[in-house]
């Protein structure tokens, strides 16, 4: 019988790139999609890997990931809990690690924990439910026409809603043309079915709050993240003026602690948090509770790659206050790295199978797209 109070001897950290590719879209660029894959070994040989973020420069994203490798050496990867906790004063103390370090490390350990109680992870946490509905994000689009007929293609394919990064915010933030598109595709999806809008820190003030009105009469669920973050005084008049939610939260440090003073002082209607750029599956929890407990929403971030959502999934279905699951759309150019896949039915993103996080690796991809091991 495995034991739990085995200790971690061993810590891989890959830099990864895909290929380049003649011709590319708004998910798979260029010269590559960078990632990381963290796998991390105990005392009796369980294994526990995650993917991570990969930023511009994944040999950037894995050195940096290298500083928390001593920091797992030798201790129990089953005492999560007290990881995290201890993480805050070593990270403290002049090592200040990028926001998405530490999840990849707090996931791996999970998928032992699981393997070590043959247990899936959705079902240590406490499972909420055994599927979820799916909405699918946008790239930035060339042309009105273009989100139109993605939305359509969405809605014909089963899924539960479509969210648009809409084409303003990469031309210096012309409302004009977000509003086109909003207006365009809300036409062509009819009045049921549910649209998100993200113009990711695209506007100030003054033009979120012209955008969020026009919202209210298209009727979409949510505004998300019209300005920084970290504006804390837009954030908190937008949420005052507008009928429609305000949802943010997704880059911020400080995972459950900076959430709860958003909520606290309200500043947003619905948090954002995901297993990737927030601390992994334990602070998610931690932050997703803390929400539930004030009545608010705690919306799943997408964490990109499809072997990191399935690690997401596990937190999606141990929660009781996420509506829905995000996808990238198109979903085929994130879907890379492991042999099984999501799997979705009729909308609905459905339990994964297996002991710990479940996740089949497709280690010889992997292998080949290794730029180096740290």
């Amino acid at each position: 019988m495995a034991k739990f109070d085995s200790v971690i001897t061993d810590v891989e950290i890959r830099a990864c790139r895909t290929a380049k590719r003649d011709t590319y879209d708004n998910w798979s660029v260029a010269d590559g999609m960078n990632f990381t894959v963290i796998t991390l070994t105990d005392s009796q040989g369980i294994k526990g890997t995650s993917f991570g973020f990969g930023a511009l420069d994944a040999t950037i994203a894995g050195k940096t990931m290298s500083a928390i490798k001593p920091f797992f050496l030798g201790r129990t990867p089953c005492d999560t809990e007290k990881a995290l906790k201890e993480f805050e004063n070593f990270d403290r103390k002049w090592n200040h690690v990028p926001i998405y370090a530490y999840a990849p490390f707090d996931n791996a350990c999970w998928d032992i924990k699981g393997k070590i109680a043959e247990l899936p992870v959705y079902k240590m946490l406490g499972a909420a439910r055994e599927e979820i509905p799916v909405y699918v994000s946008s790239g930035v689009l060339p042309s009105v026409d273009a989100y139109v007929a993605e939305s359509l293609d969405a809605k014909a394919k089963g899924y539960r809603g479509y969210k648009l990064h809409p084409p303003g915010m990469v031309e210096g933030g012309k409302v004009e043309m977000d509003i086109a598109a909003y207006k365009a595709v809300r036409a062509a999806v009819g009045p049921d079915f549910p649209l998100m809008a993200d113009p990711v820190i695209g506007h100030d003030y003054e033009e979120a709050l012209k955008v969020g009105r026009e919202l209210e009469k298209l009727d979409f669920l949510w505004l998300e993240e019209p300005v920084l973050d970290v504006d804390f005084n837009s954030l908190r008049k937008l949420r005052k003026k507008l009928d429609i939610p305000i949802i943010a939260t997704e880059v911020l440090a400080g995972a459950n602690y900076s959430t709860a003073m958003y909520i606290a002082n309200d500043i947003v209607d619905i948090v954002r948090s995901d297993v990737s750029w927030r601390g992994g599956i334990s602070a998610v929890m931690k932050t997703a509770h803390m929400a539930e407990a004030f009545g608010v929403r705690c919306e799943l971030h997408t964490t990109i790659y499809h072997a990191l959502e399935m690690v997401q999934l596990h937190v999606a279905l141990a929660i009781s206050n996420c509506q829905f699951f995000e996808l990238c759309y198109p979903t085929e150019p994130l879907d890379f790295g492991t042999k099984n896949k999501l799997e979705i039915k009729n909308g609905l993103l459905q339990a994964p199978k297996g002991p710990g996080l479940g996740i089949d690796y497709d280690w010889d991809f992997i292998d080949k797209h290794t730029l180096a091991i740290y």
